[in-house]
């Protein structure tokens, strides 16, 4: 839904006004004024920001992004890329999913595209890990192409612009008509980006700060005093708590135990310390023989990790392995070559319990 009336085209105006002043700096971010100035985003920075920021903070992110594109500063870089490096430089992102989704993108761009990301937006679509907001993105920011933009952030802006008291996810089709309705056919890049900064640092989930807010006149949550409890959400259902057992077999000479996950399932593709299942609290812990003969002991404490949807305990047992030990799972990691920021957080704080 396209509005092309004065009130939508001033609203719009007052916060690119507002963003040409406030914008905030991000390593993947082309600066209004430079923008206005020539300056064209590079569309494969876009594109990984927007996969990492994917149910990520932007605090975490910047430092991953830095060293992505220290190591692989283009698309054609990243393709050619080993999968089990660049799973290792995500571990800690979580979602593994969107690593392997971007190894698989970043070489079909290659492989289909020439090394350059599409322009078109229902190319964009085809590719692997690029849903609707993802390409909305890329085509908004990277092309500057109108296509309105309905992350977290725009989601709560334009809920409380609106004092929509429908709670999500059913609020979503009324939510992005209002998004697109307000996404202004010049600068719609900027203004993307200046609605998702906007909700991030204004129209904050909490004590959002309506008195600075270029839009508090026209707001009509702040005008009834319902800002606060905007977006309303459908009562969450409490996580399921689930358990197993991890080995950490460490050899003399240094070496670790470790295995590759399969490629489909959580955590795929990851590097791992070989393990049981893992499988609803109020069941026995699932008995799995150990990958390797050795003095097994379990550790004091144990790993506690929330995912998604569940919370993991998991009980480590570790093992001191003489050198002439065969691994039945997995293959010793020589010291050299082991990095426990390689592995994905759930494992590295098994790997603590036993330091």
């Amino acid at each position: 839904m396209r509005d092309n009336s004065q009130a939508t085209l001033r609203l719009s105006g007052d916060l690119l006004d507002w963003y040409d002043i406030h914008a905030r700096t991000m390593p993947w971010r082309v600066p209004p004024a430079k923008r206005k100035s020539g300056h064209d985003p590079d569309p494969y920075r876009v594109w990984l920001s927007e996969v990492m920021l994917q149910q990520t903070t932007v605090a975490t992110v910047k430092d991953y992004f830095e060293r992505f594109t220290k190591r692989w500063p283009t698309v054609a870089n990243l393709a050619a890329a080993k999968d089990a490096d660049v799973m290792g430089e995500w571990a800690g992102l979580g979602y593994y999913a969107r690593a392997r989704n971007l190894l698989k993108c970043a070489r079909q761009v290659v492989a289909e595209h020439g090394g350059k990301f599409p322009s078109d937006h229902s190319a964009l679509l085809k590719l692997p890990g690029i849903g609707p907001y993802t390409a909305a993105a890329i085509s908004s920011i990277a092309f500057d192409q109108r296509h309105a933009v309905l992350d977290g952030n725009v989601e709560r802006v334009m809920a409380r612009l609106h004092n929509v008291q429908t709670p999500l996810p059913d609020a979503k089709p009324e939510l992005m008509s209002y998004a697109d309705a307000l996404t202004p056919a010049s600068r719609p890049g900027d203004y993307a980006q200046a609605v998702m900064d906007l909700g991030a640092t204004i129209c904050t989930p909490k004590s959002p700060a309506c008195g600075i807010c270029p839009w508090r006149t026209p707001c009509i949550a702040r005008d009834r005093g319902t800002a606060a409890d905007l977006p309303r959400k459908m009562p969450t259902k409490p996580k399921p708590t689930r358990h197993g057992t991890v080995f950490l077999a460490h050899r003399r000479d240094g070496a670790w135990l470790l295995e590759t996950r399969p490629e489909k399932g959580l955590l795929g593709g990851m590097l791992g310390w070989p393990g049981s299942d893992w499988i609803a609290s109020d069941q026995p812990l699932p008995e799995v023989a150990p990958p390797c003969a050795g003095h097994w002991q379990l550790v004091d404490g144990e790993v506690r990790h929330t995912f998604t949807h569940f919370h993991l305990i998991l009980h480590v047992f570790h093992a001191e392995i003489p050198l002439e030990v065969d691994a039945q799972r997995g293959q010793f990691v020589p010291l050299e070559d082991f990095r426990p920021t390689d592995l994905p957080t759930v494992m590295r704080k098994a790997f603590n319990l036993c330091k």
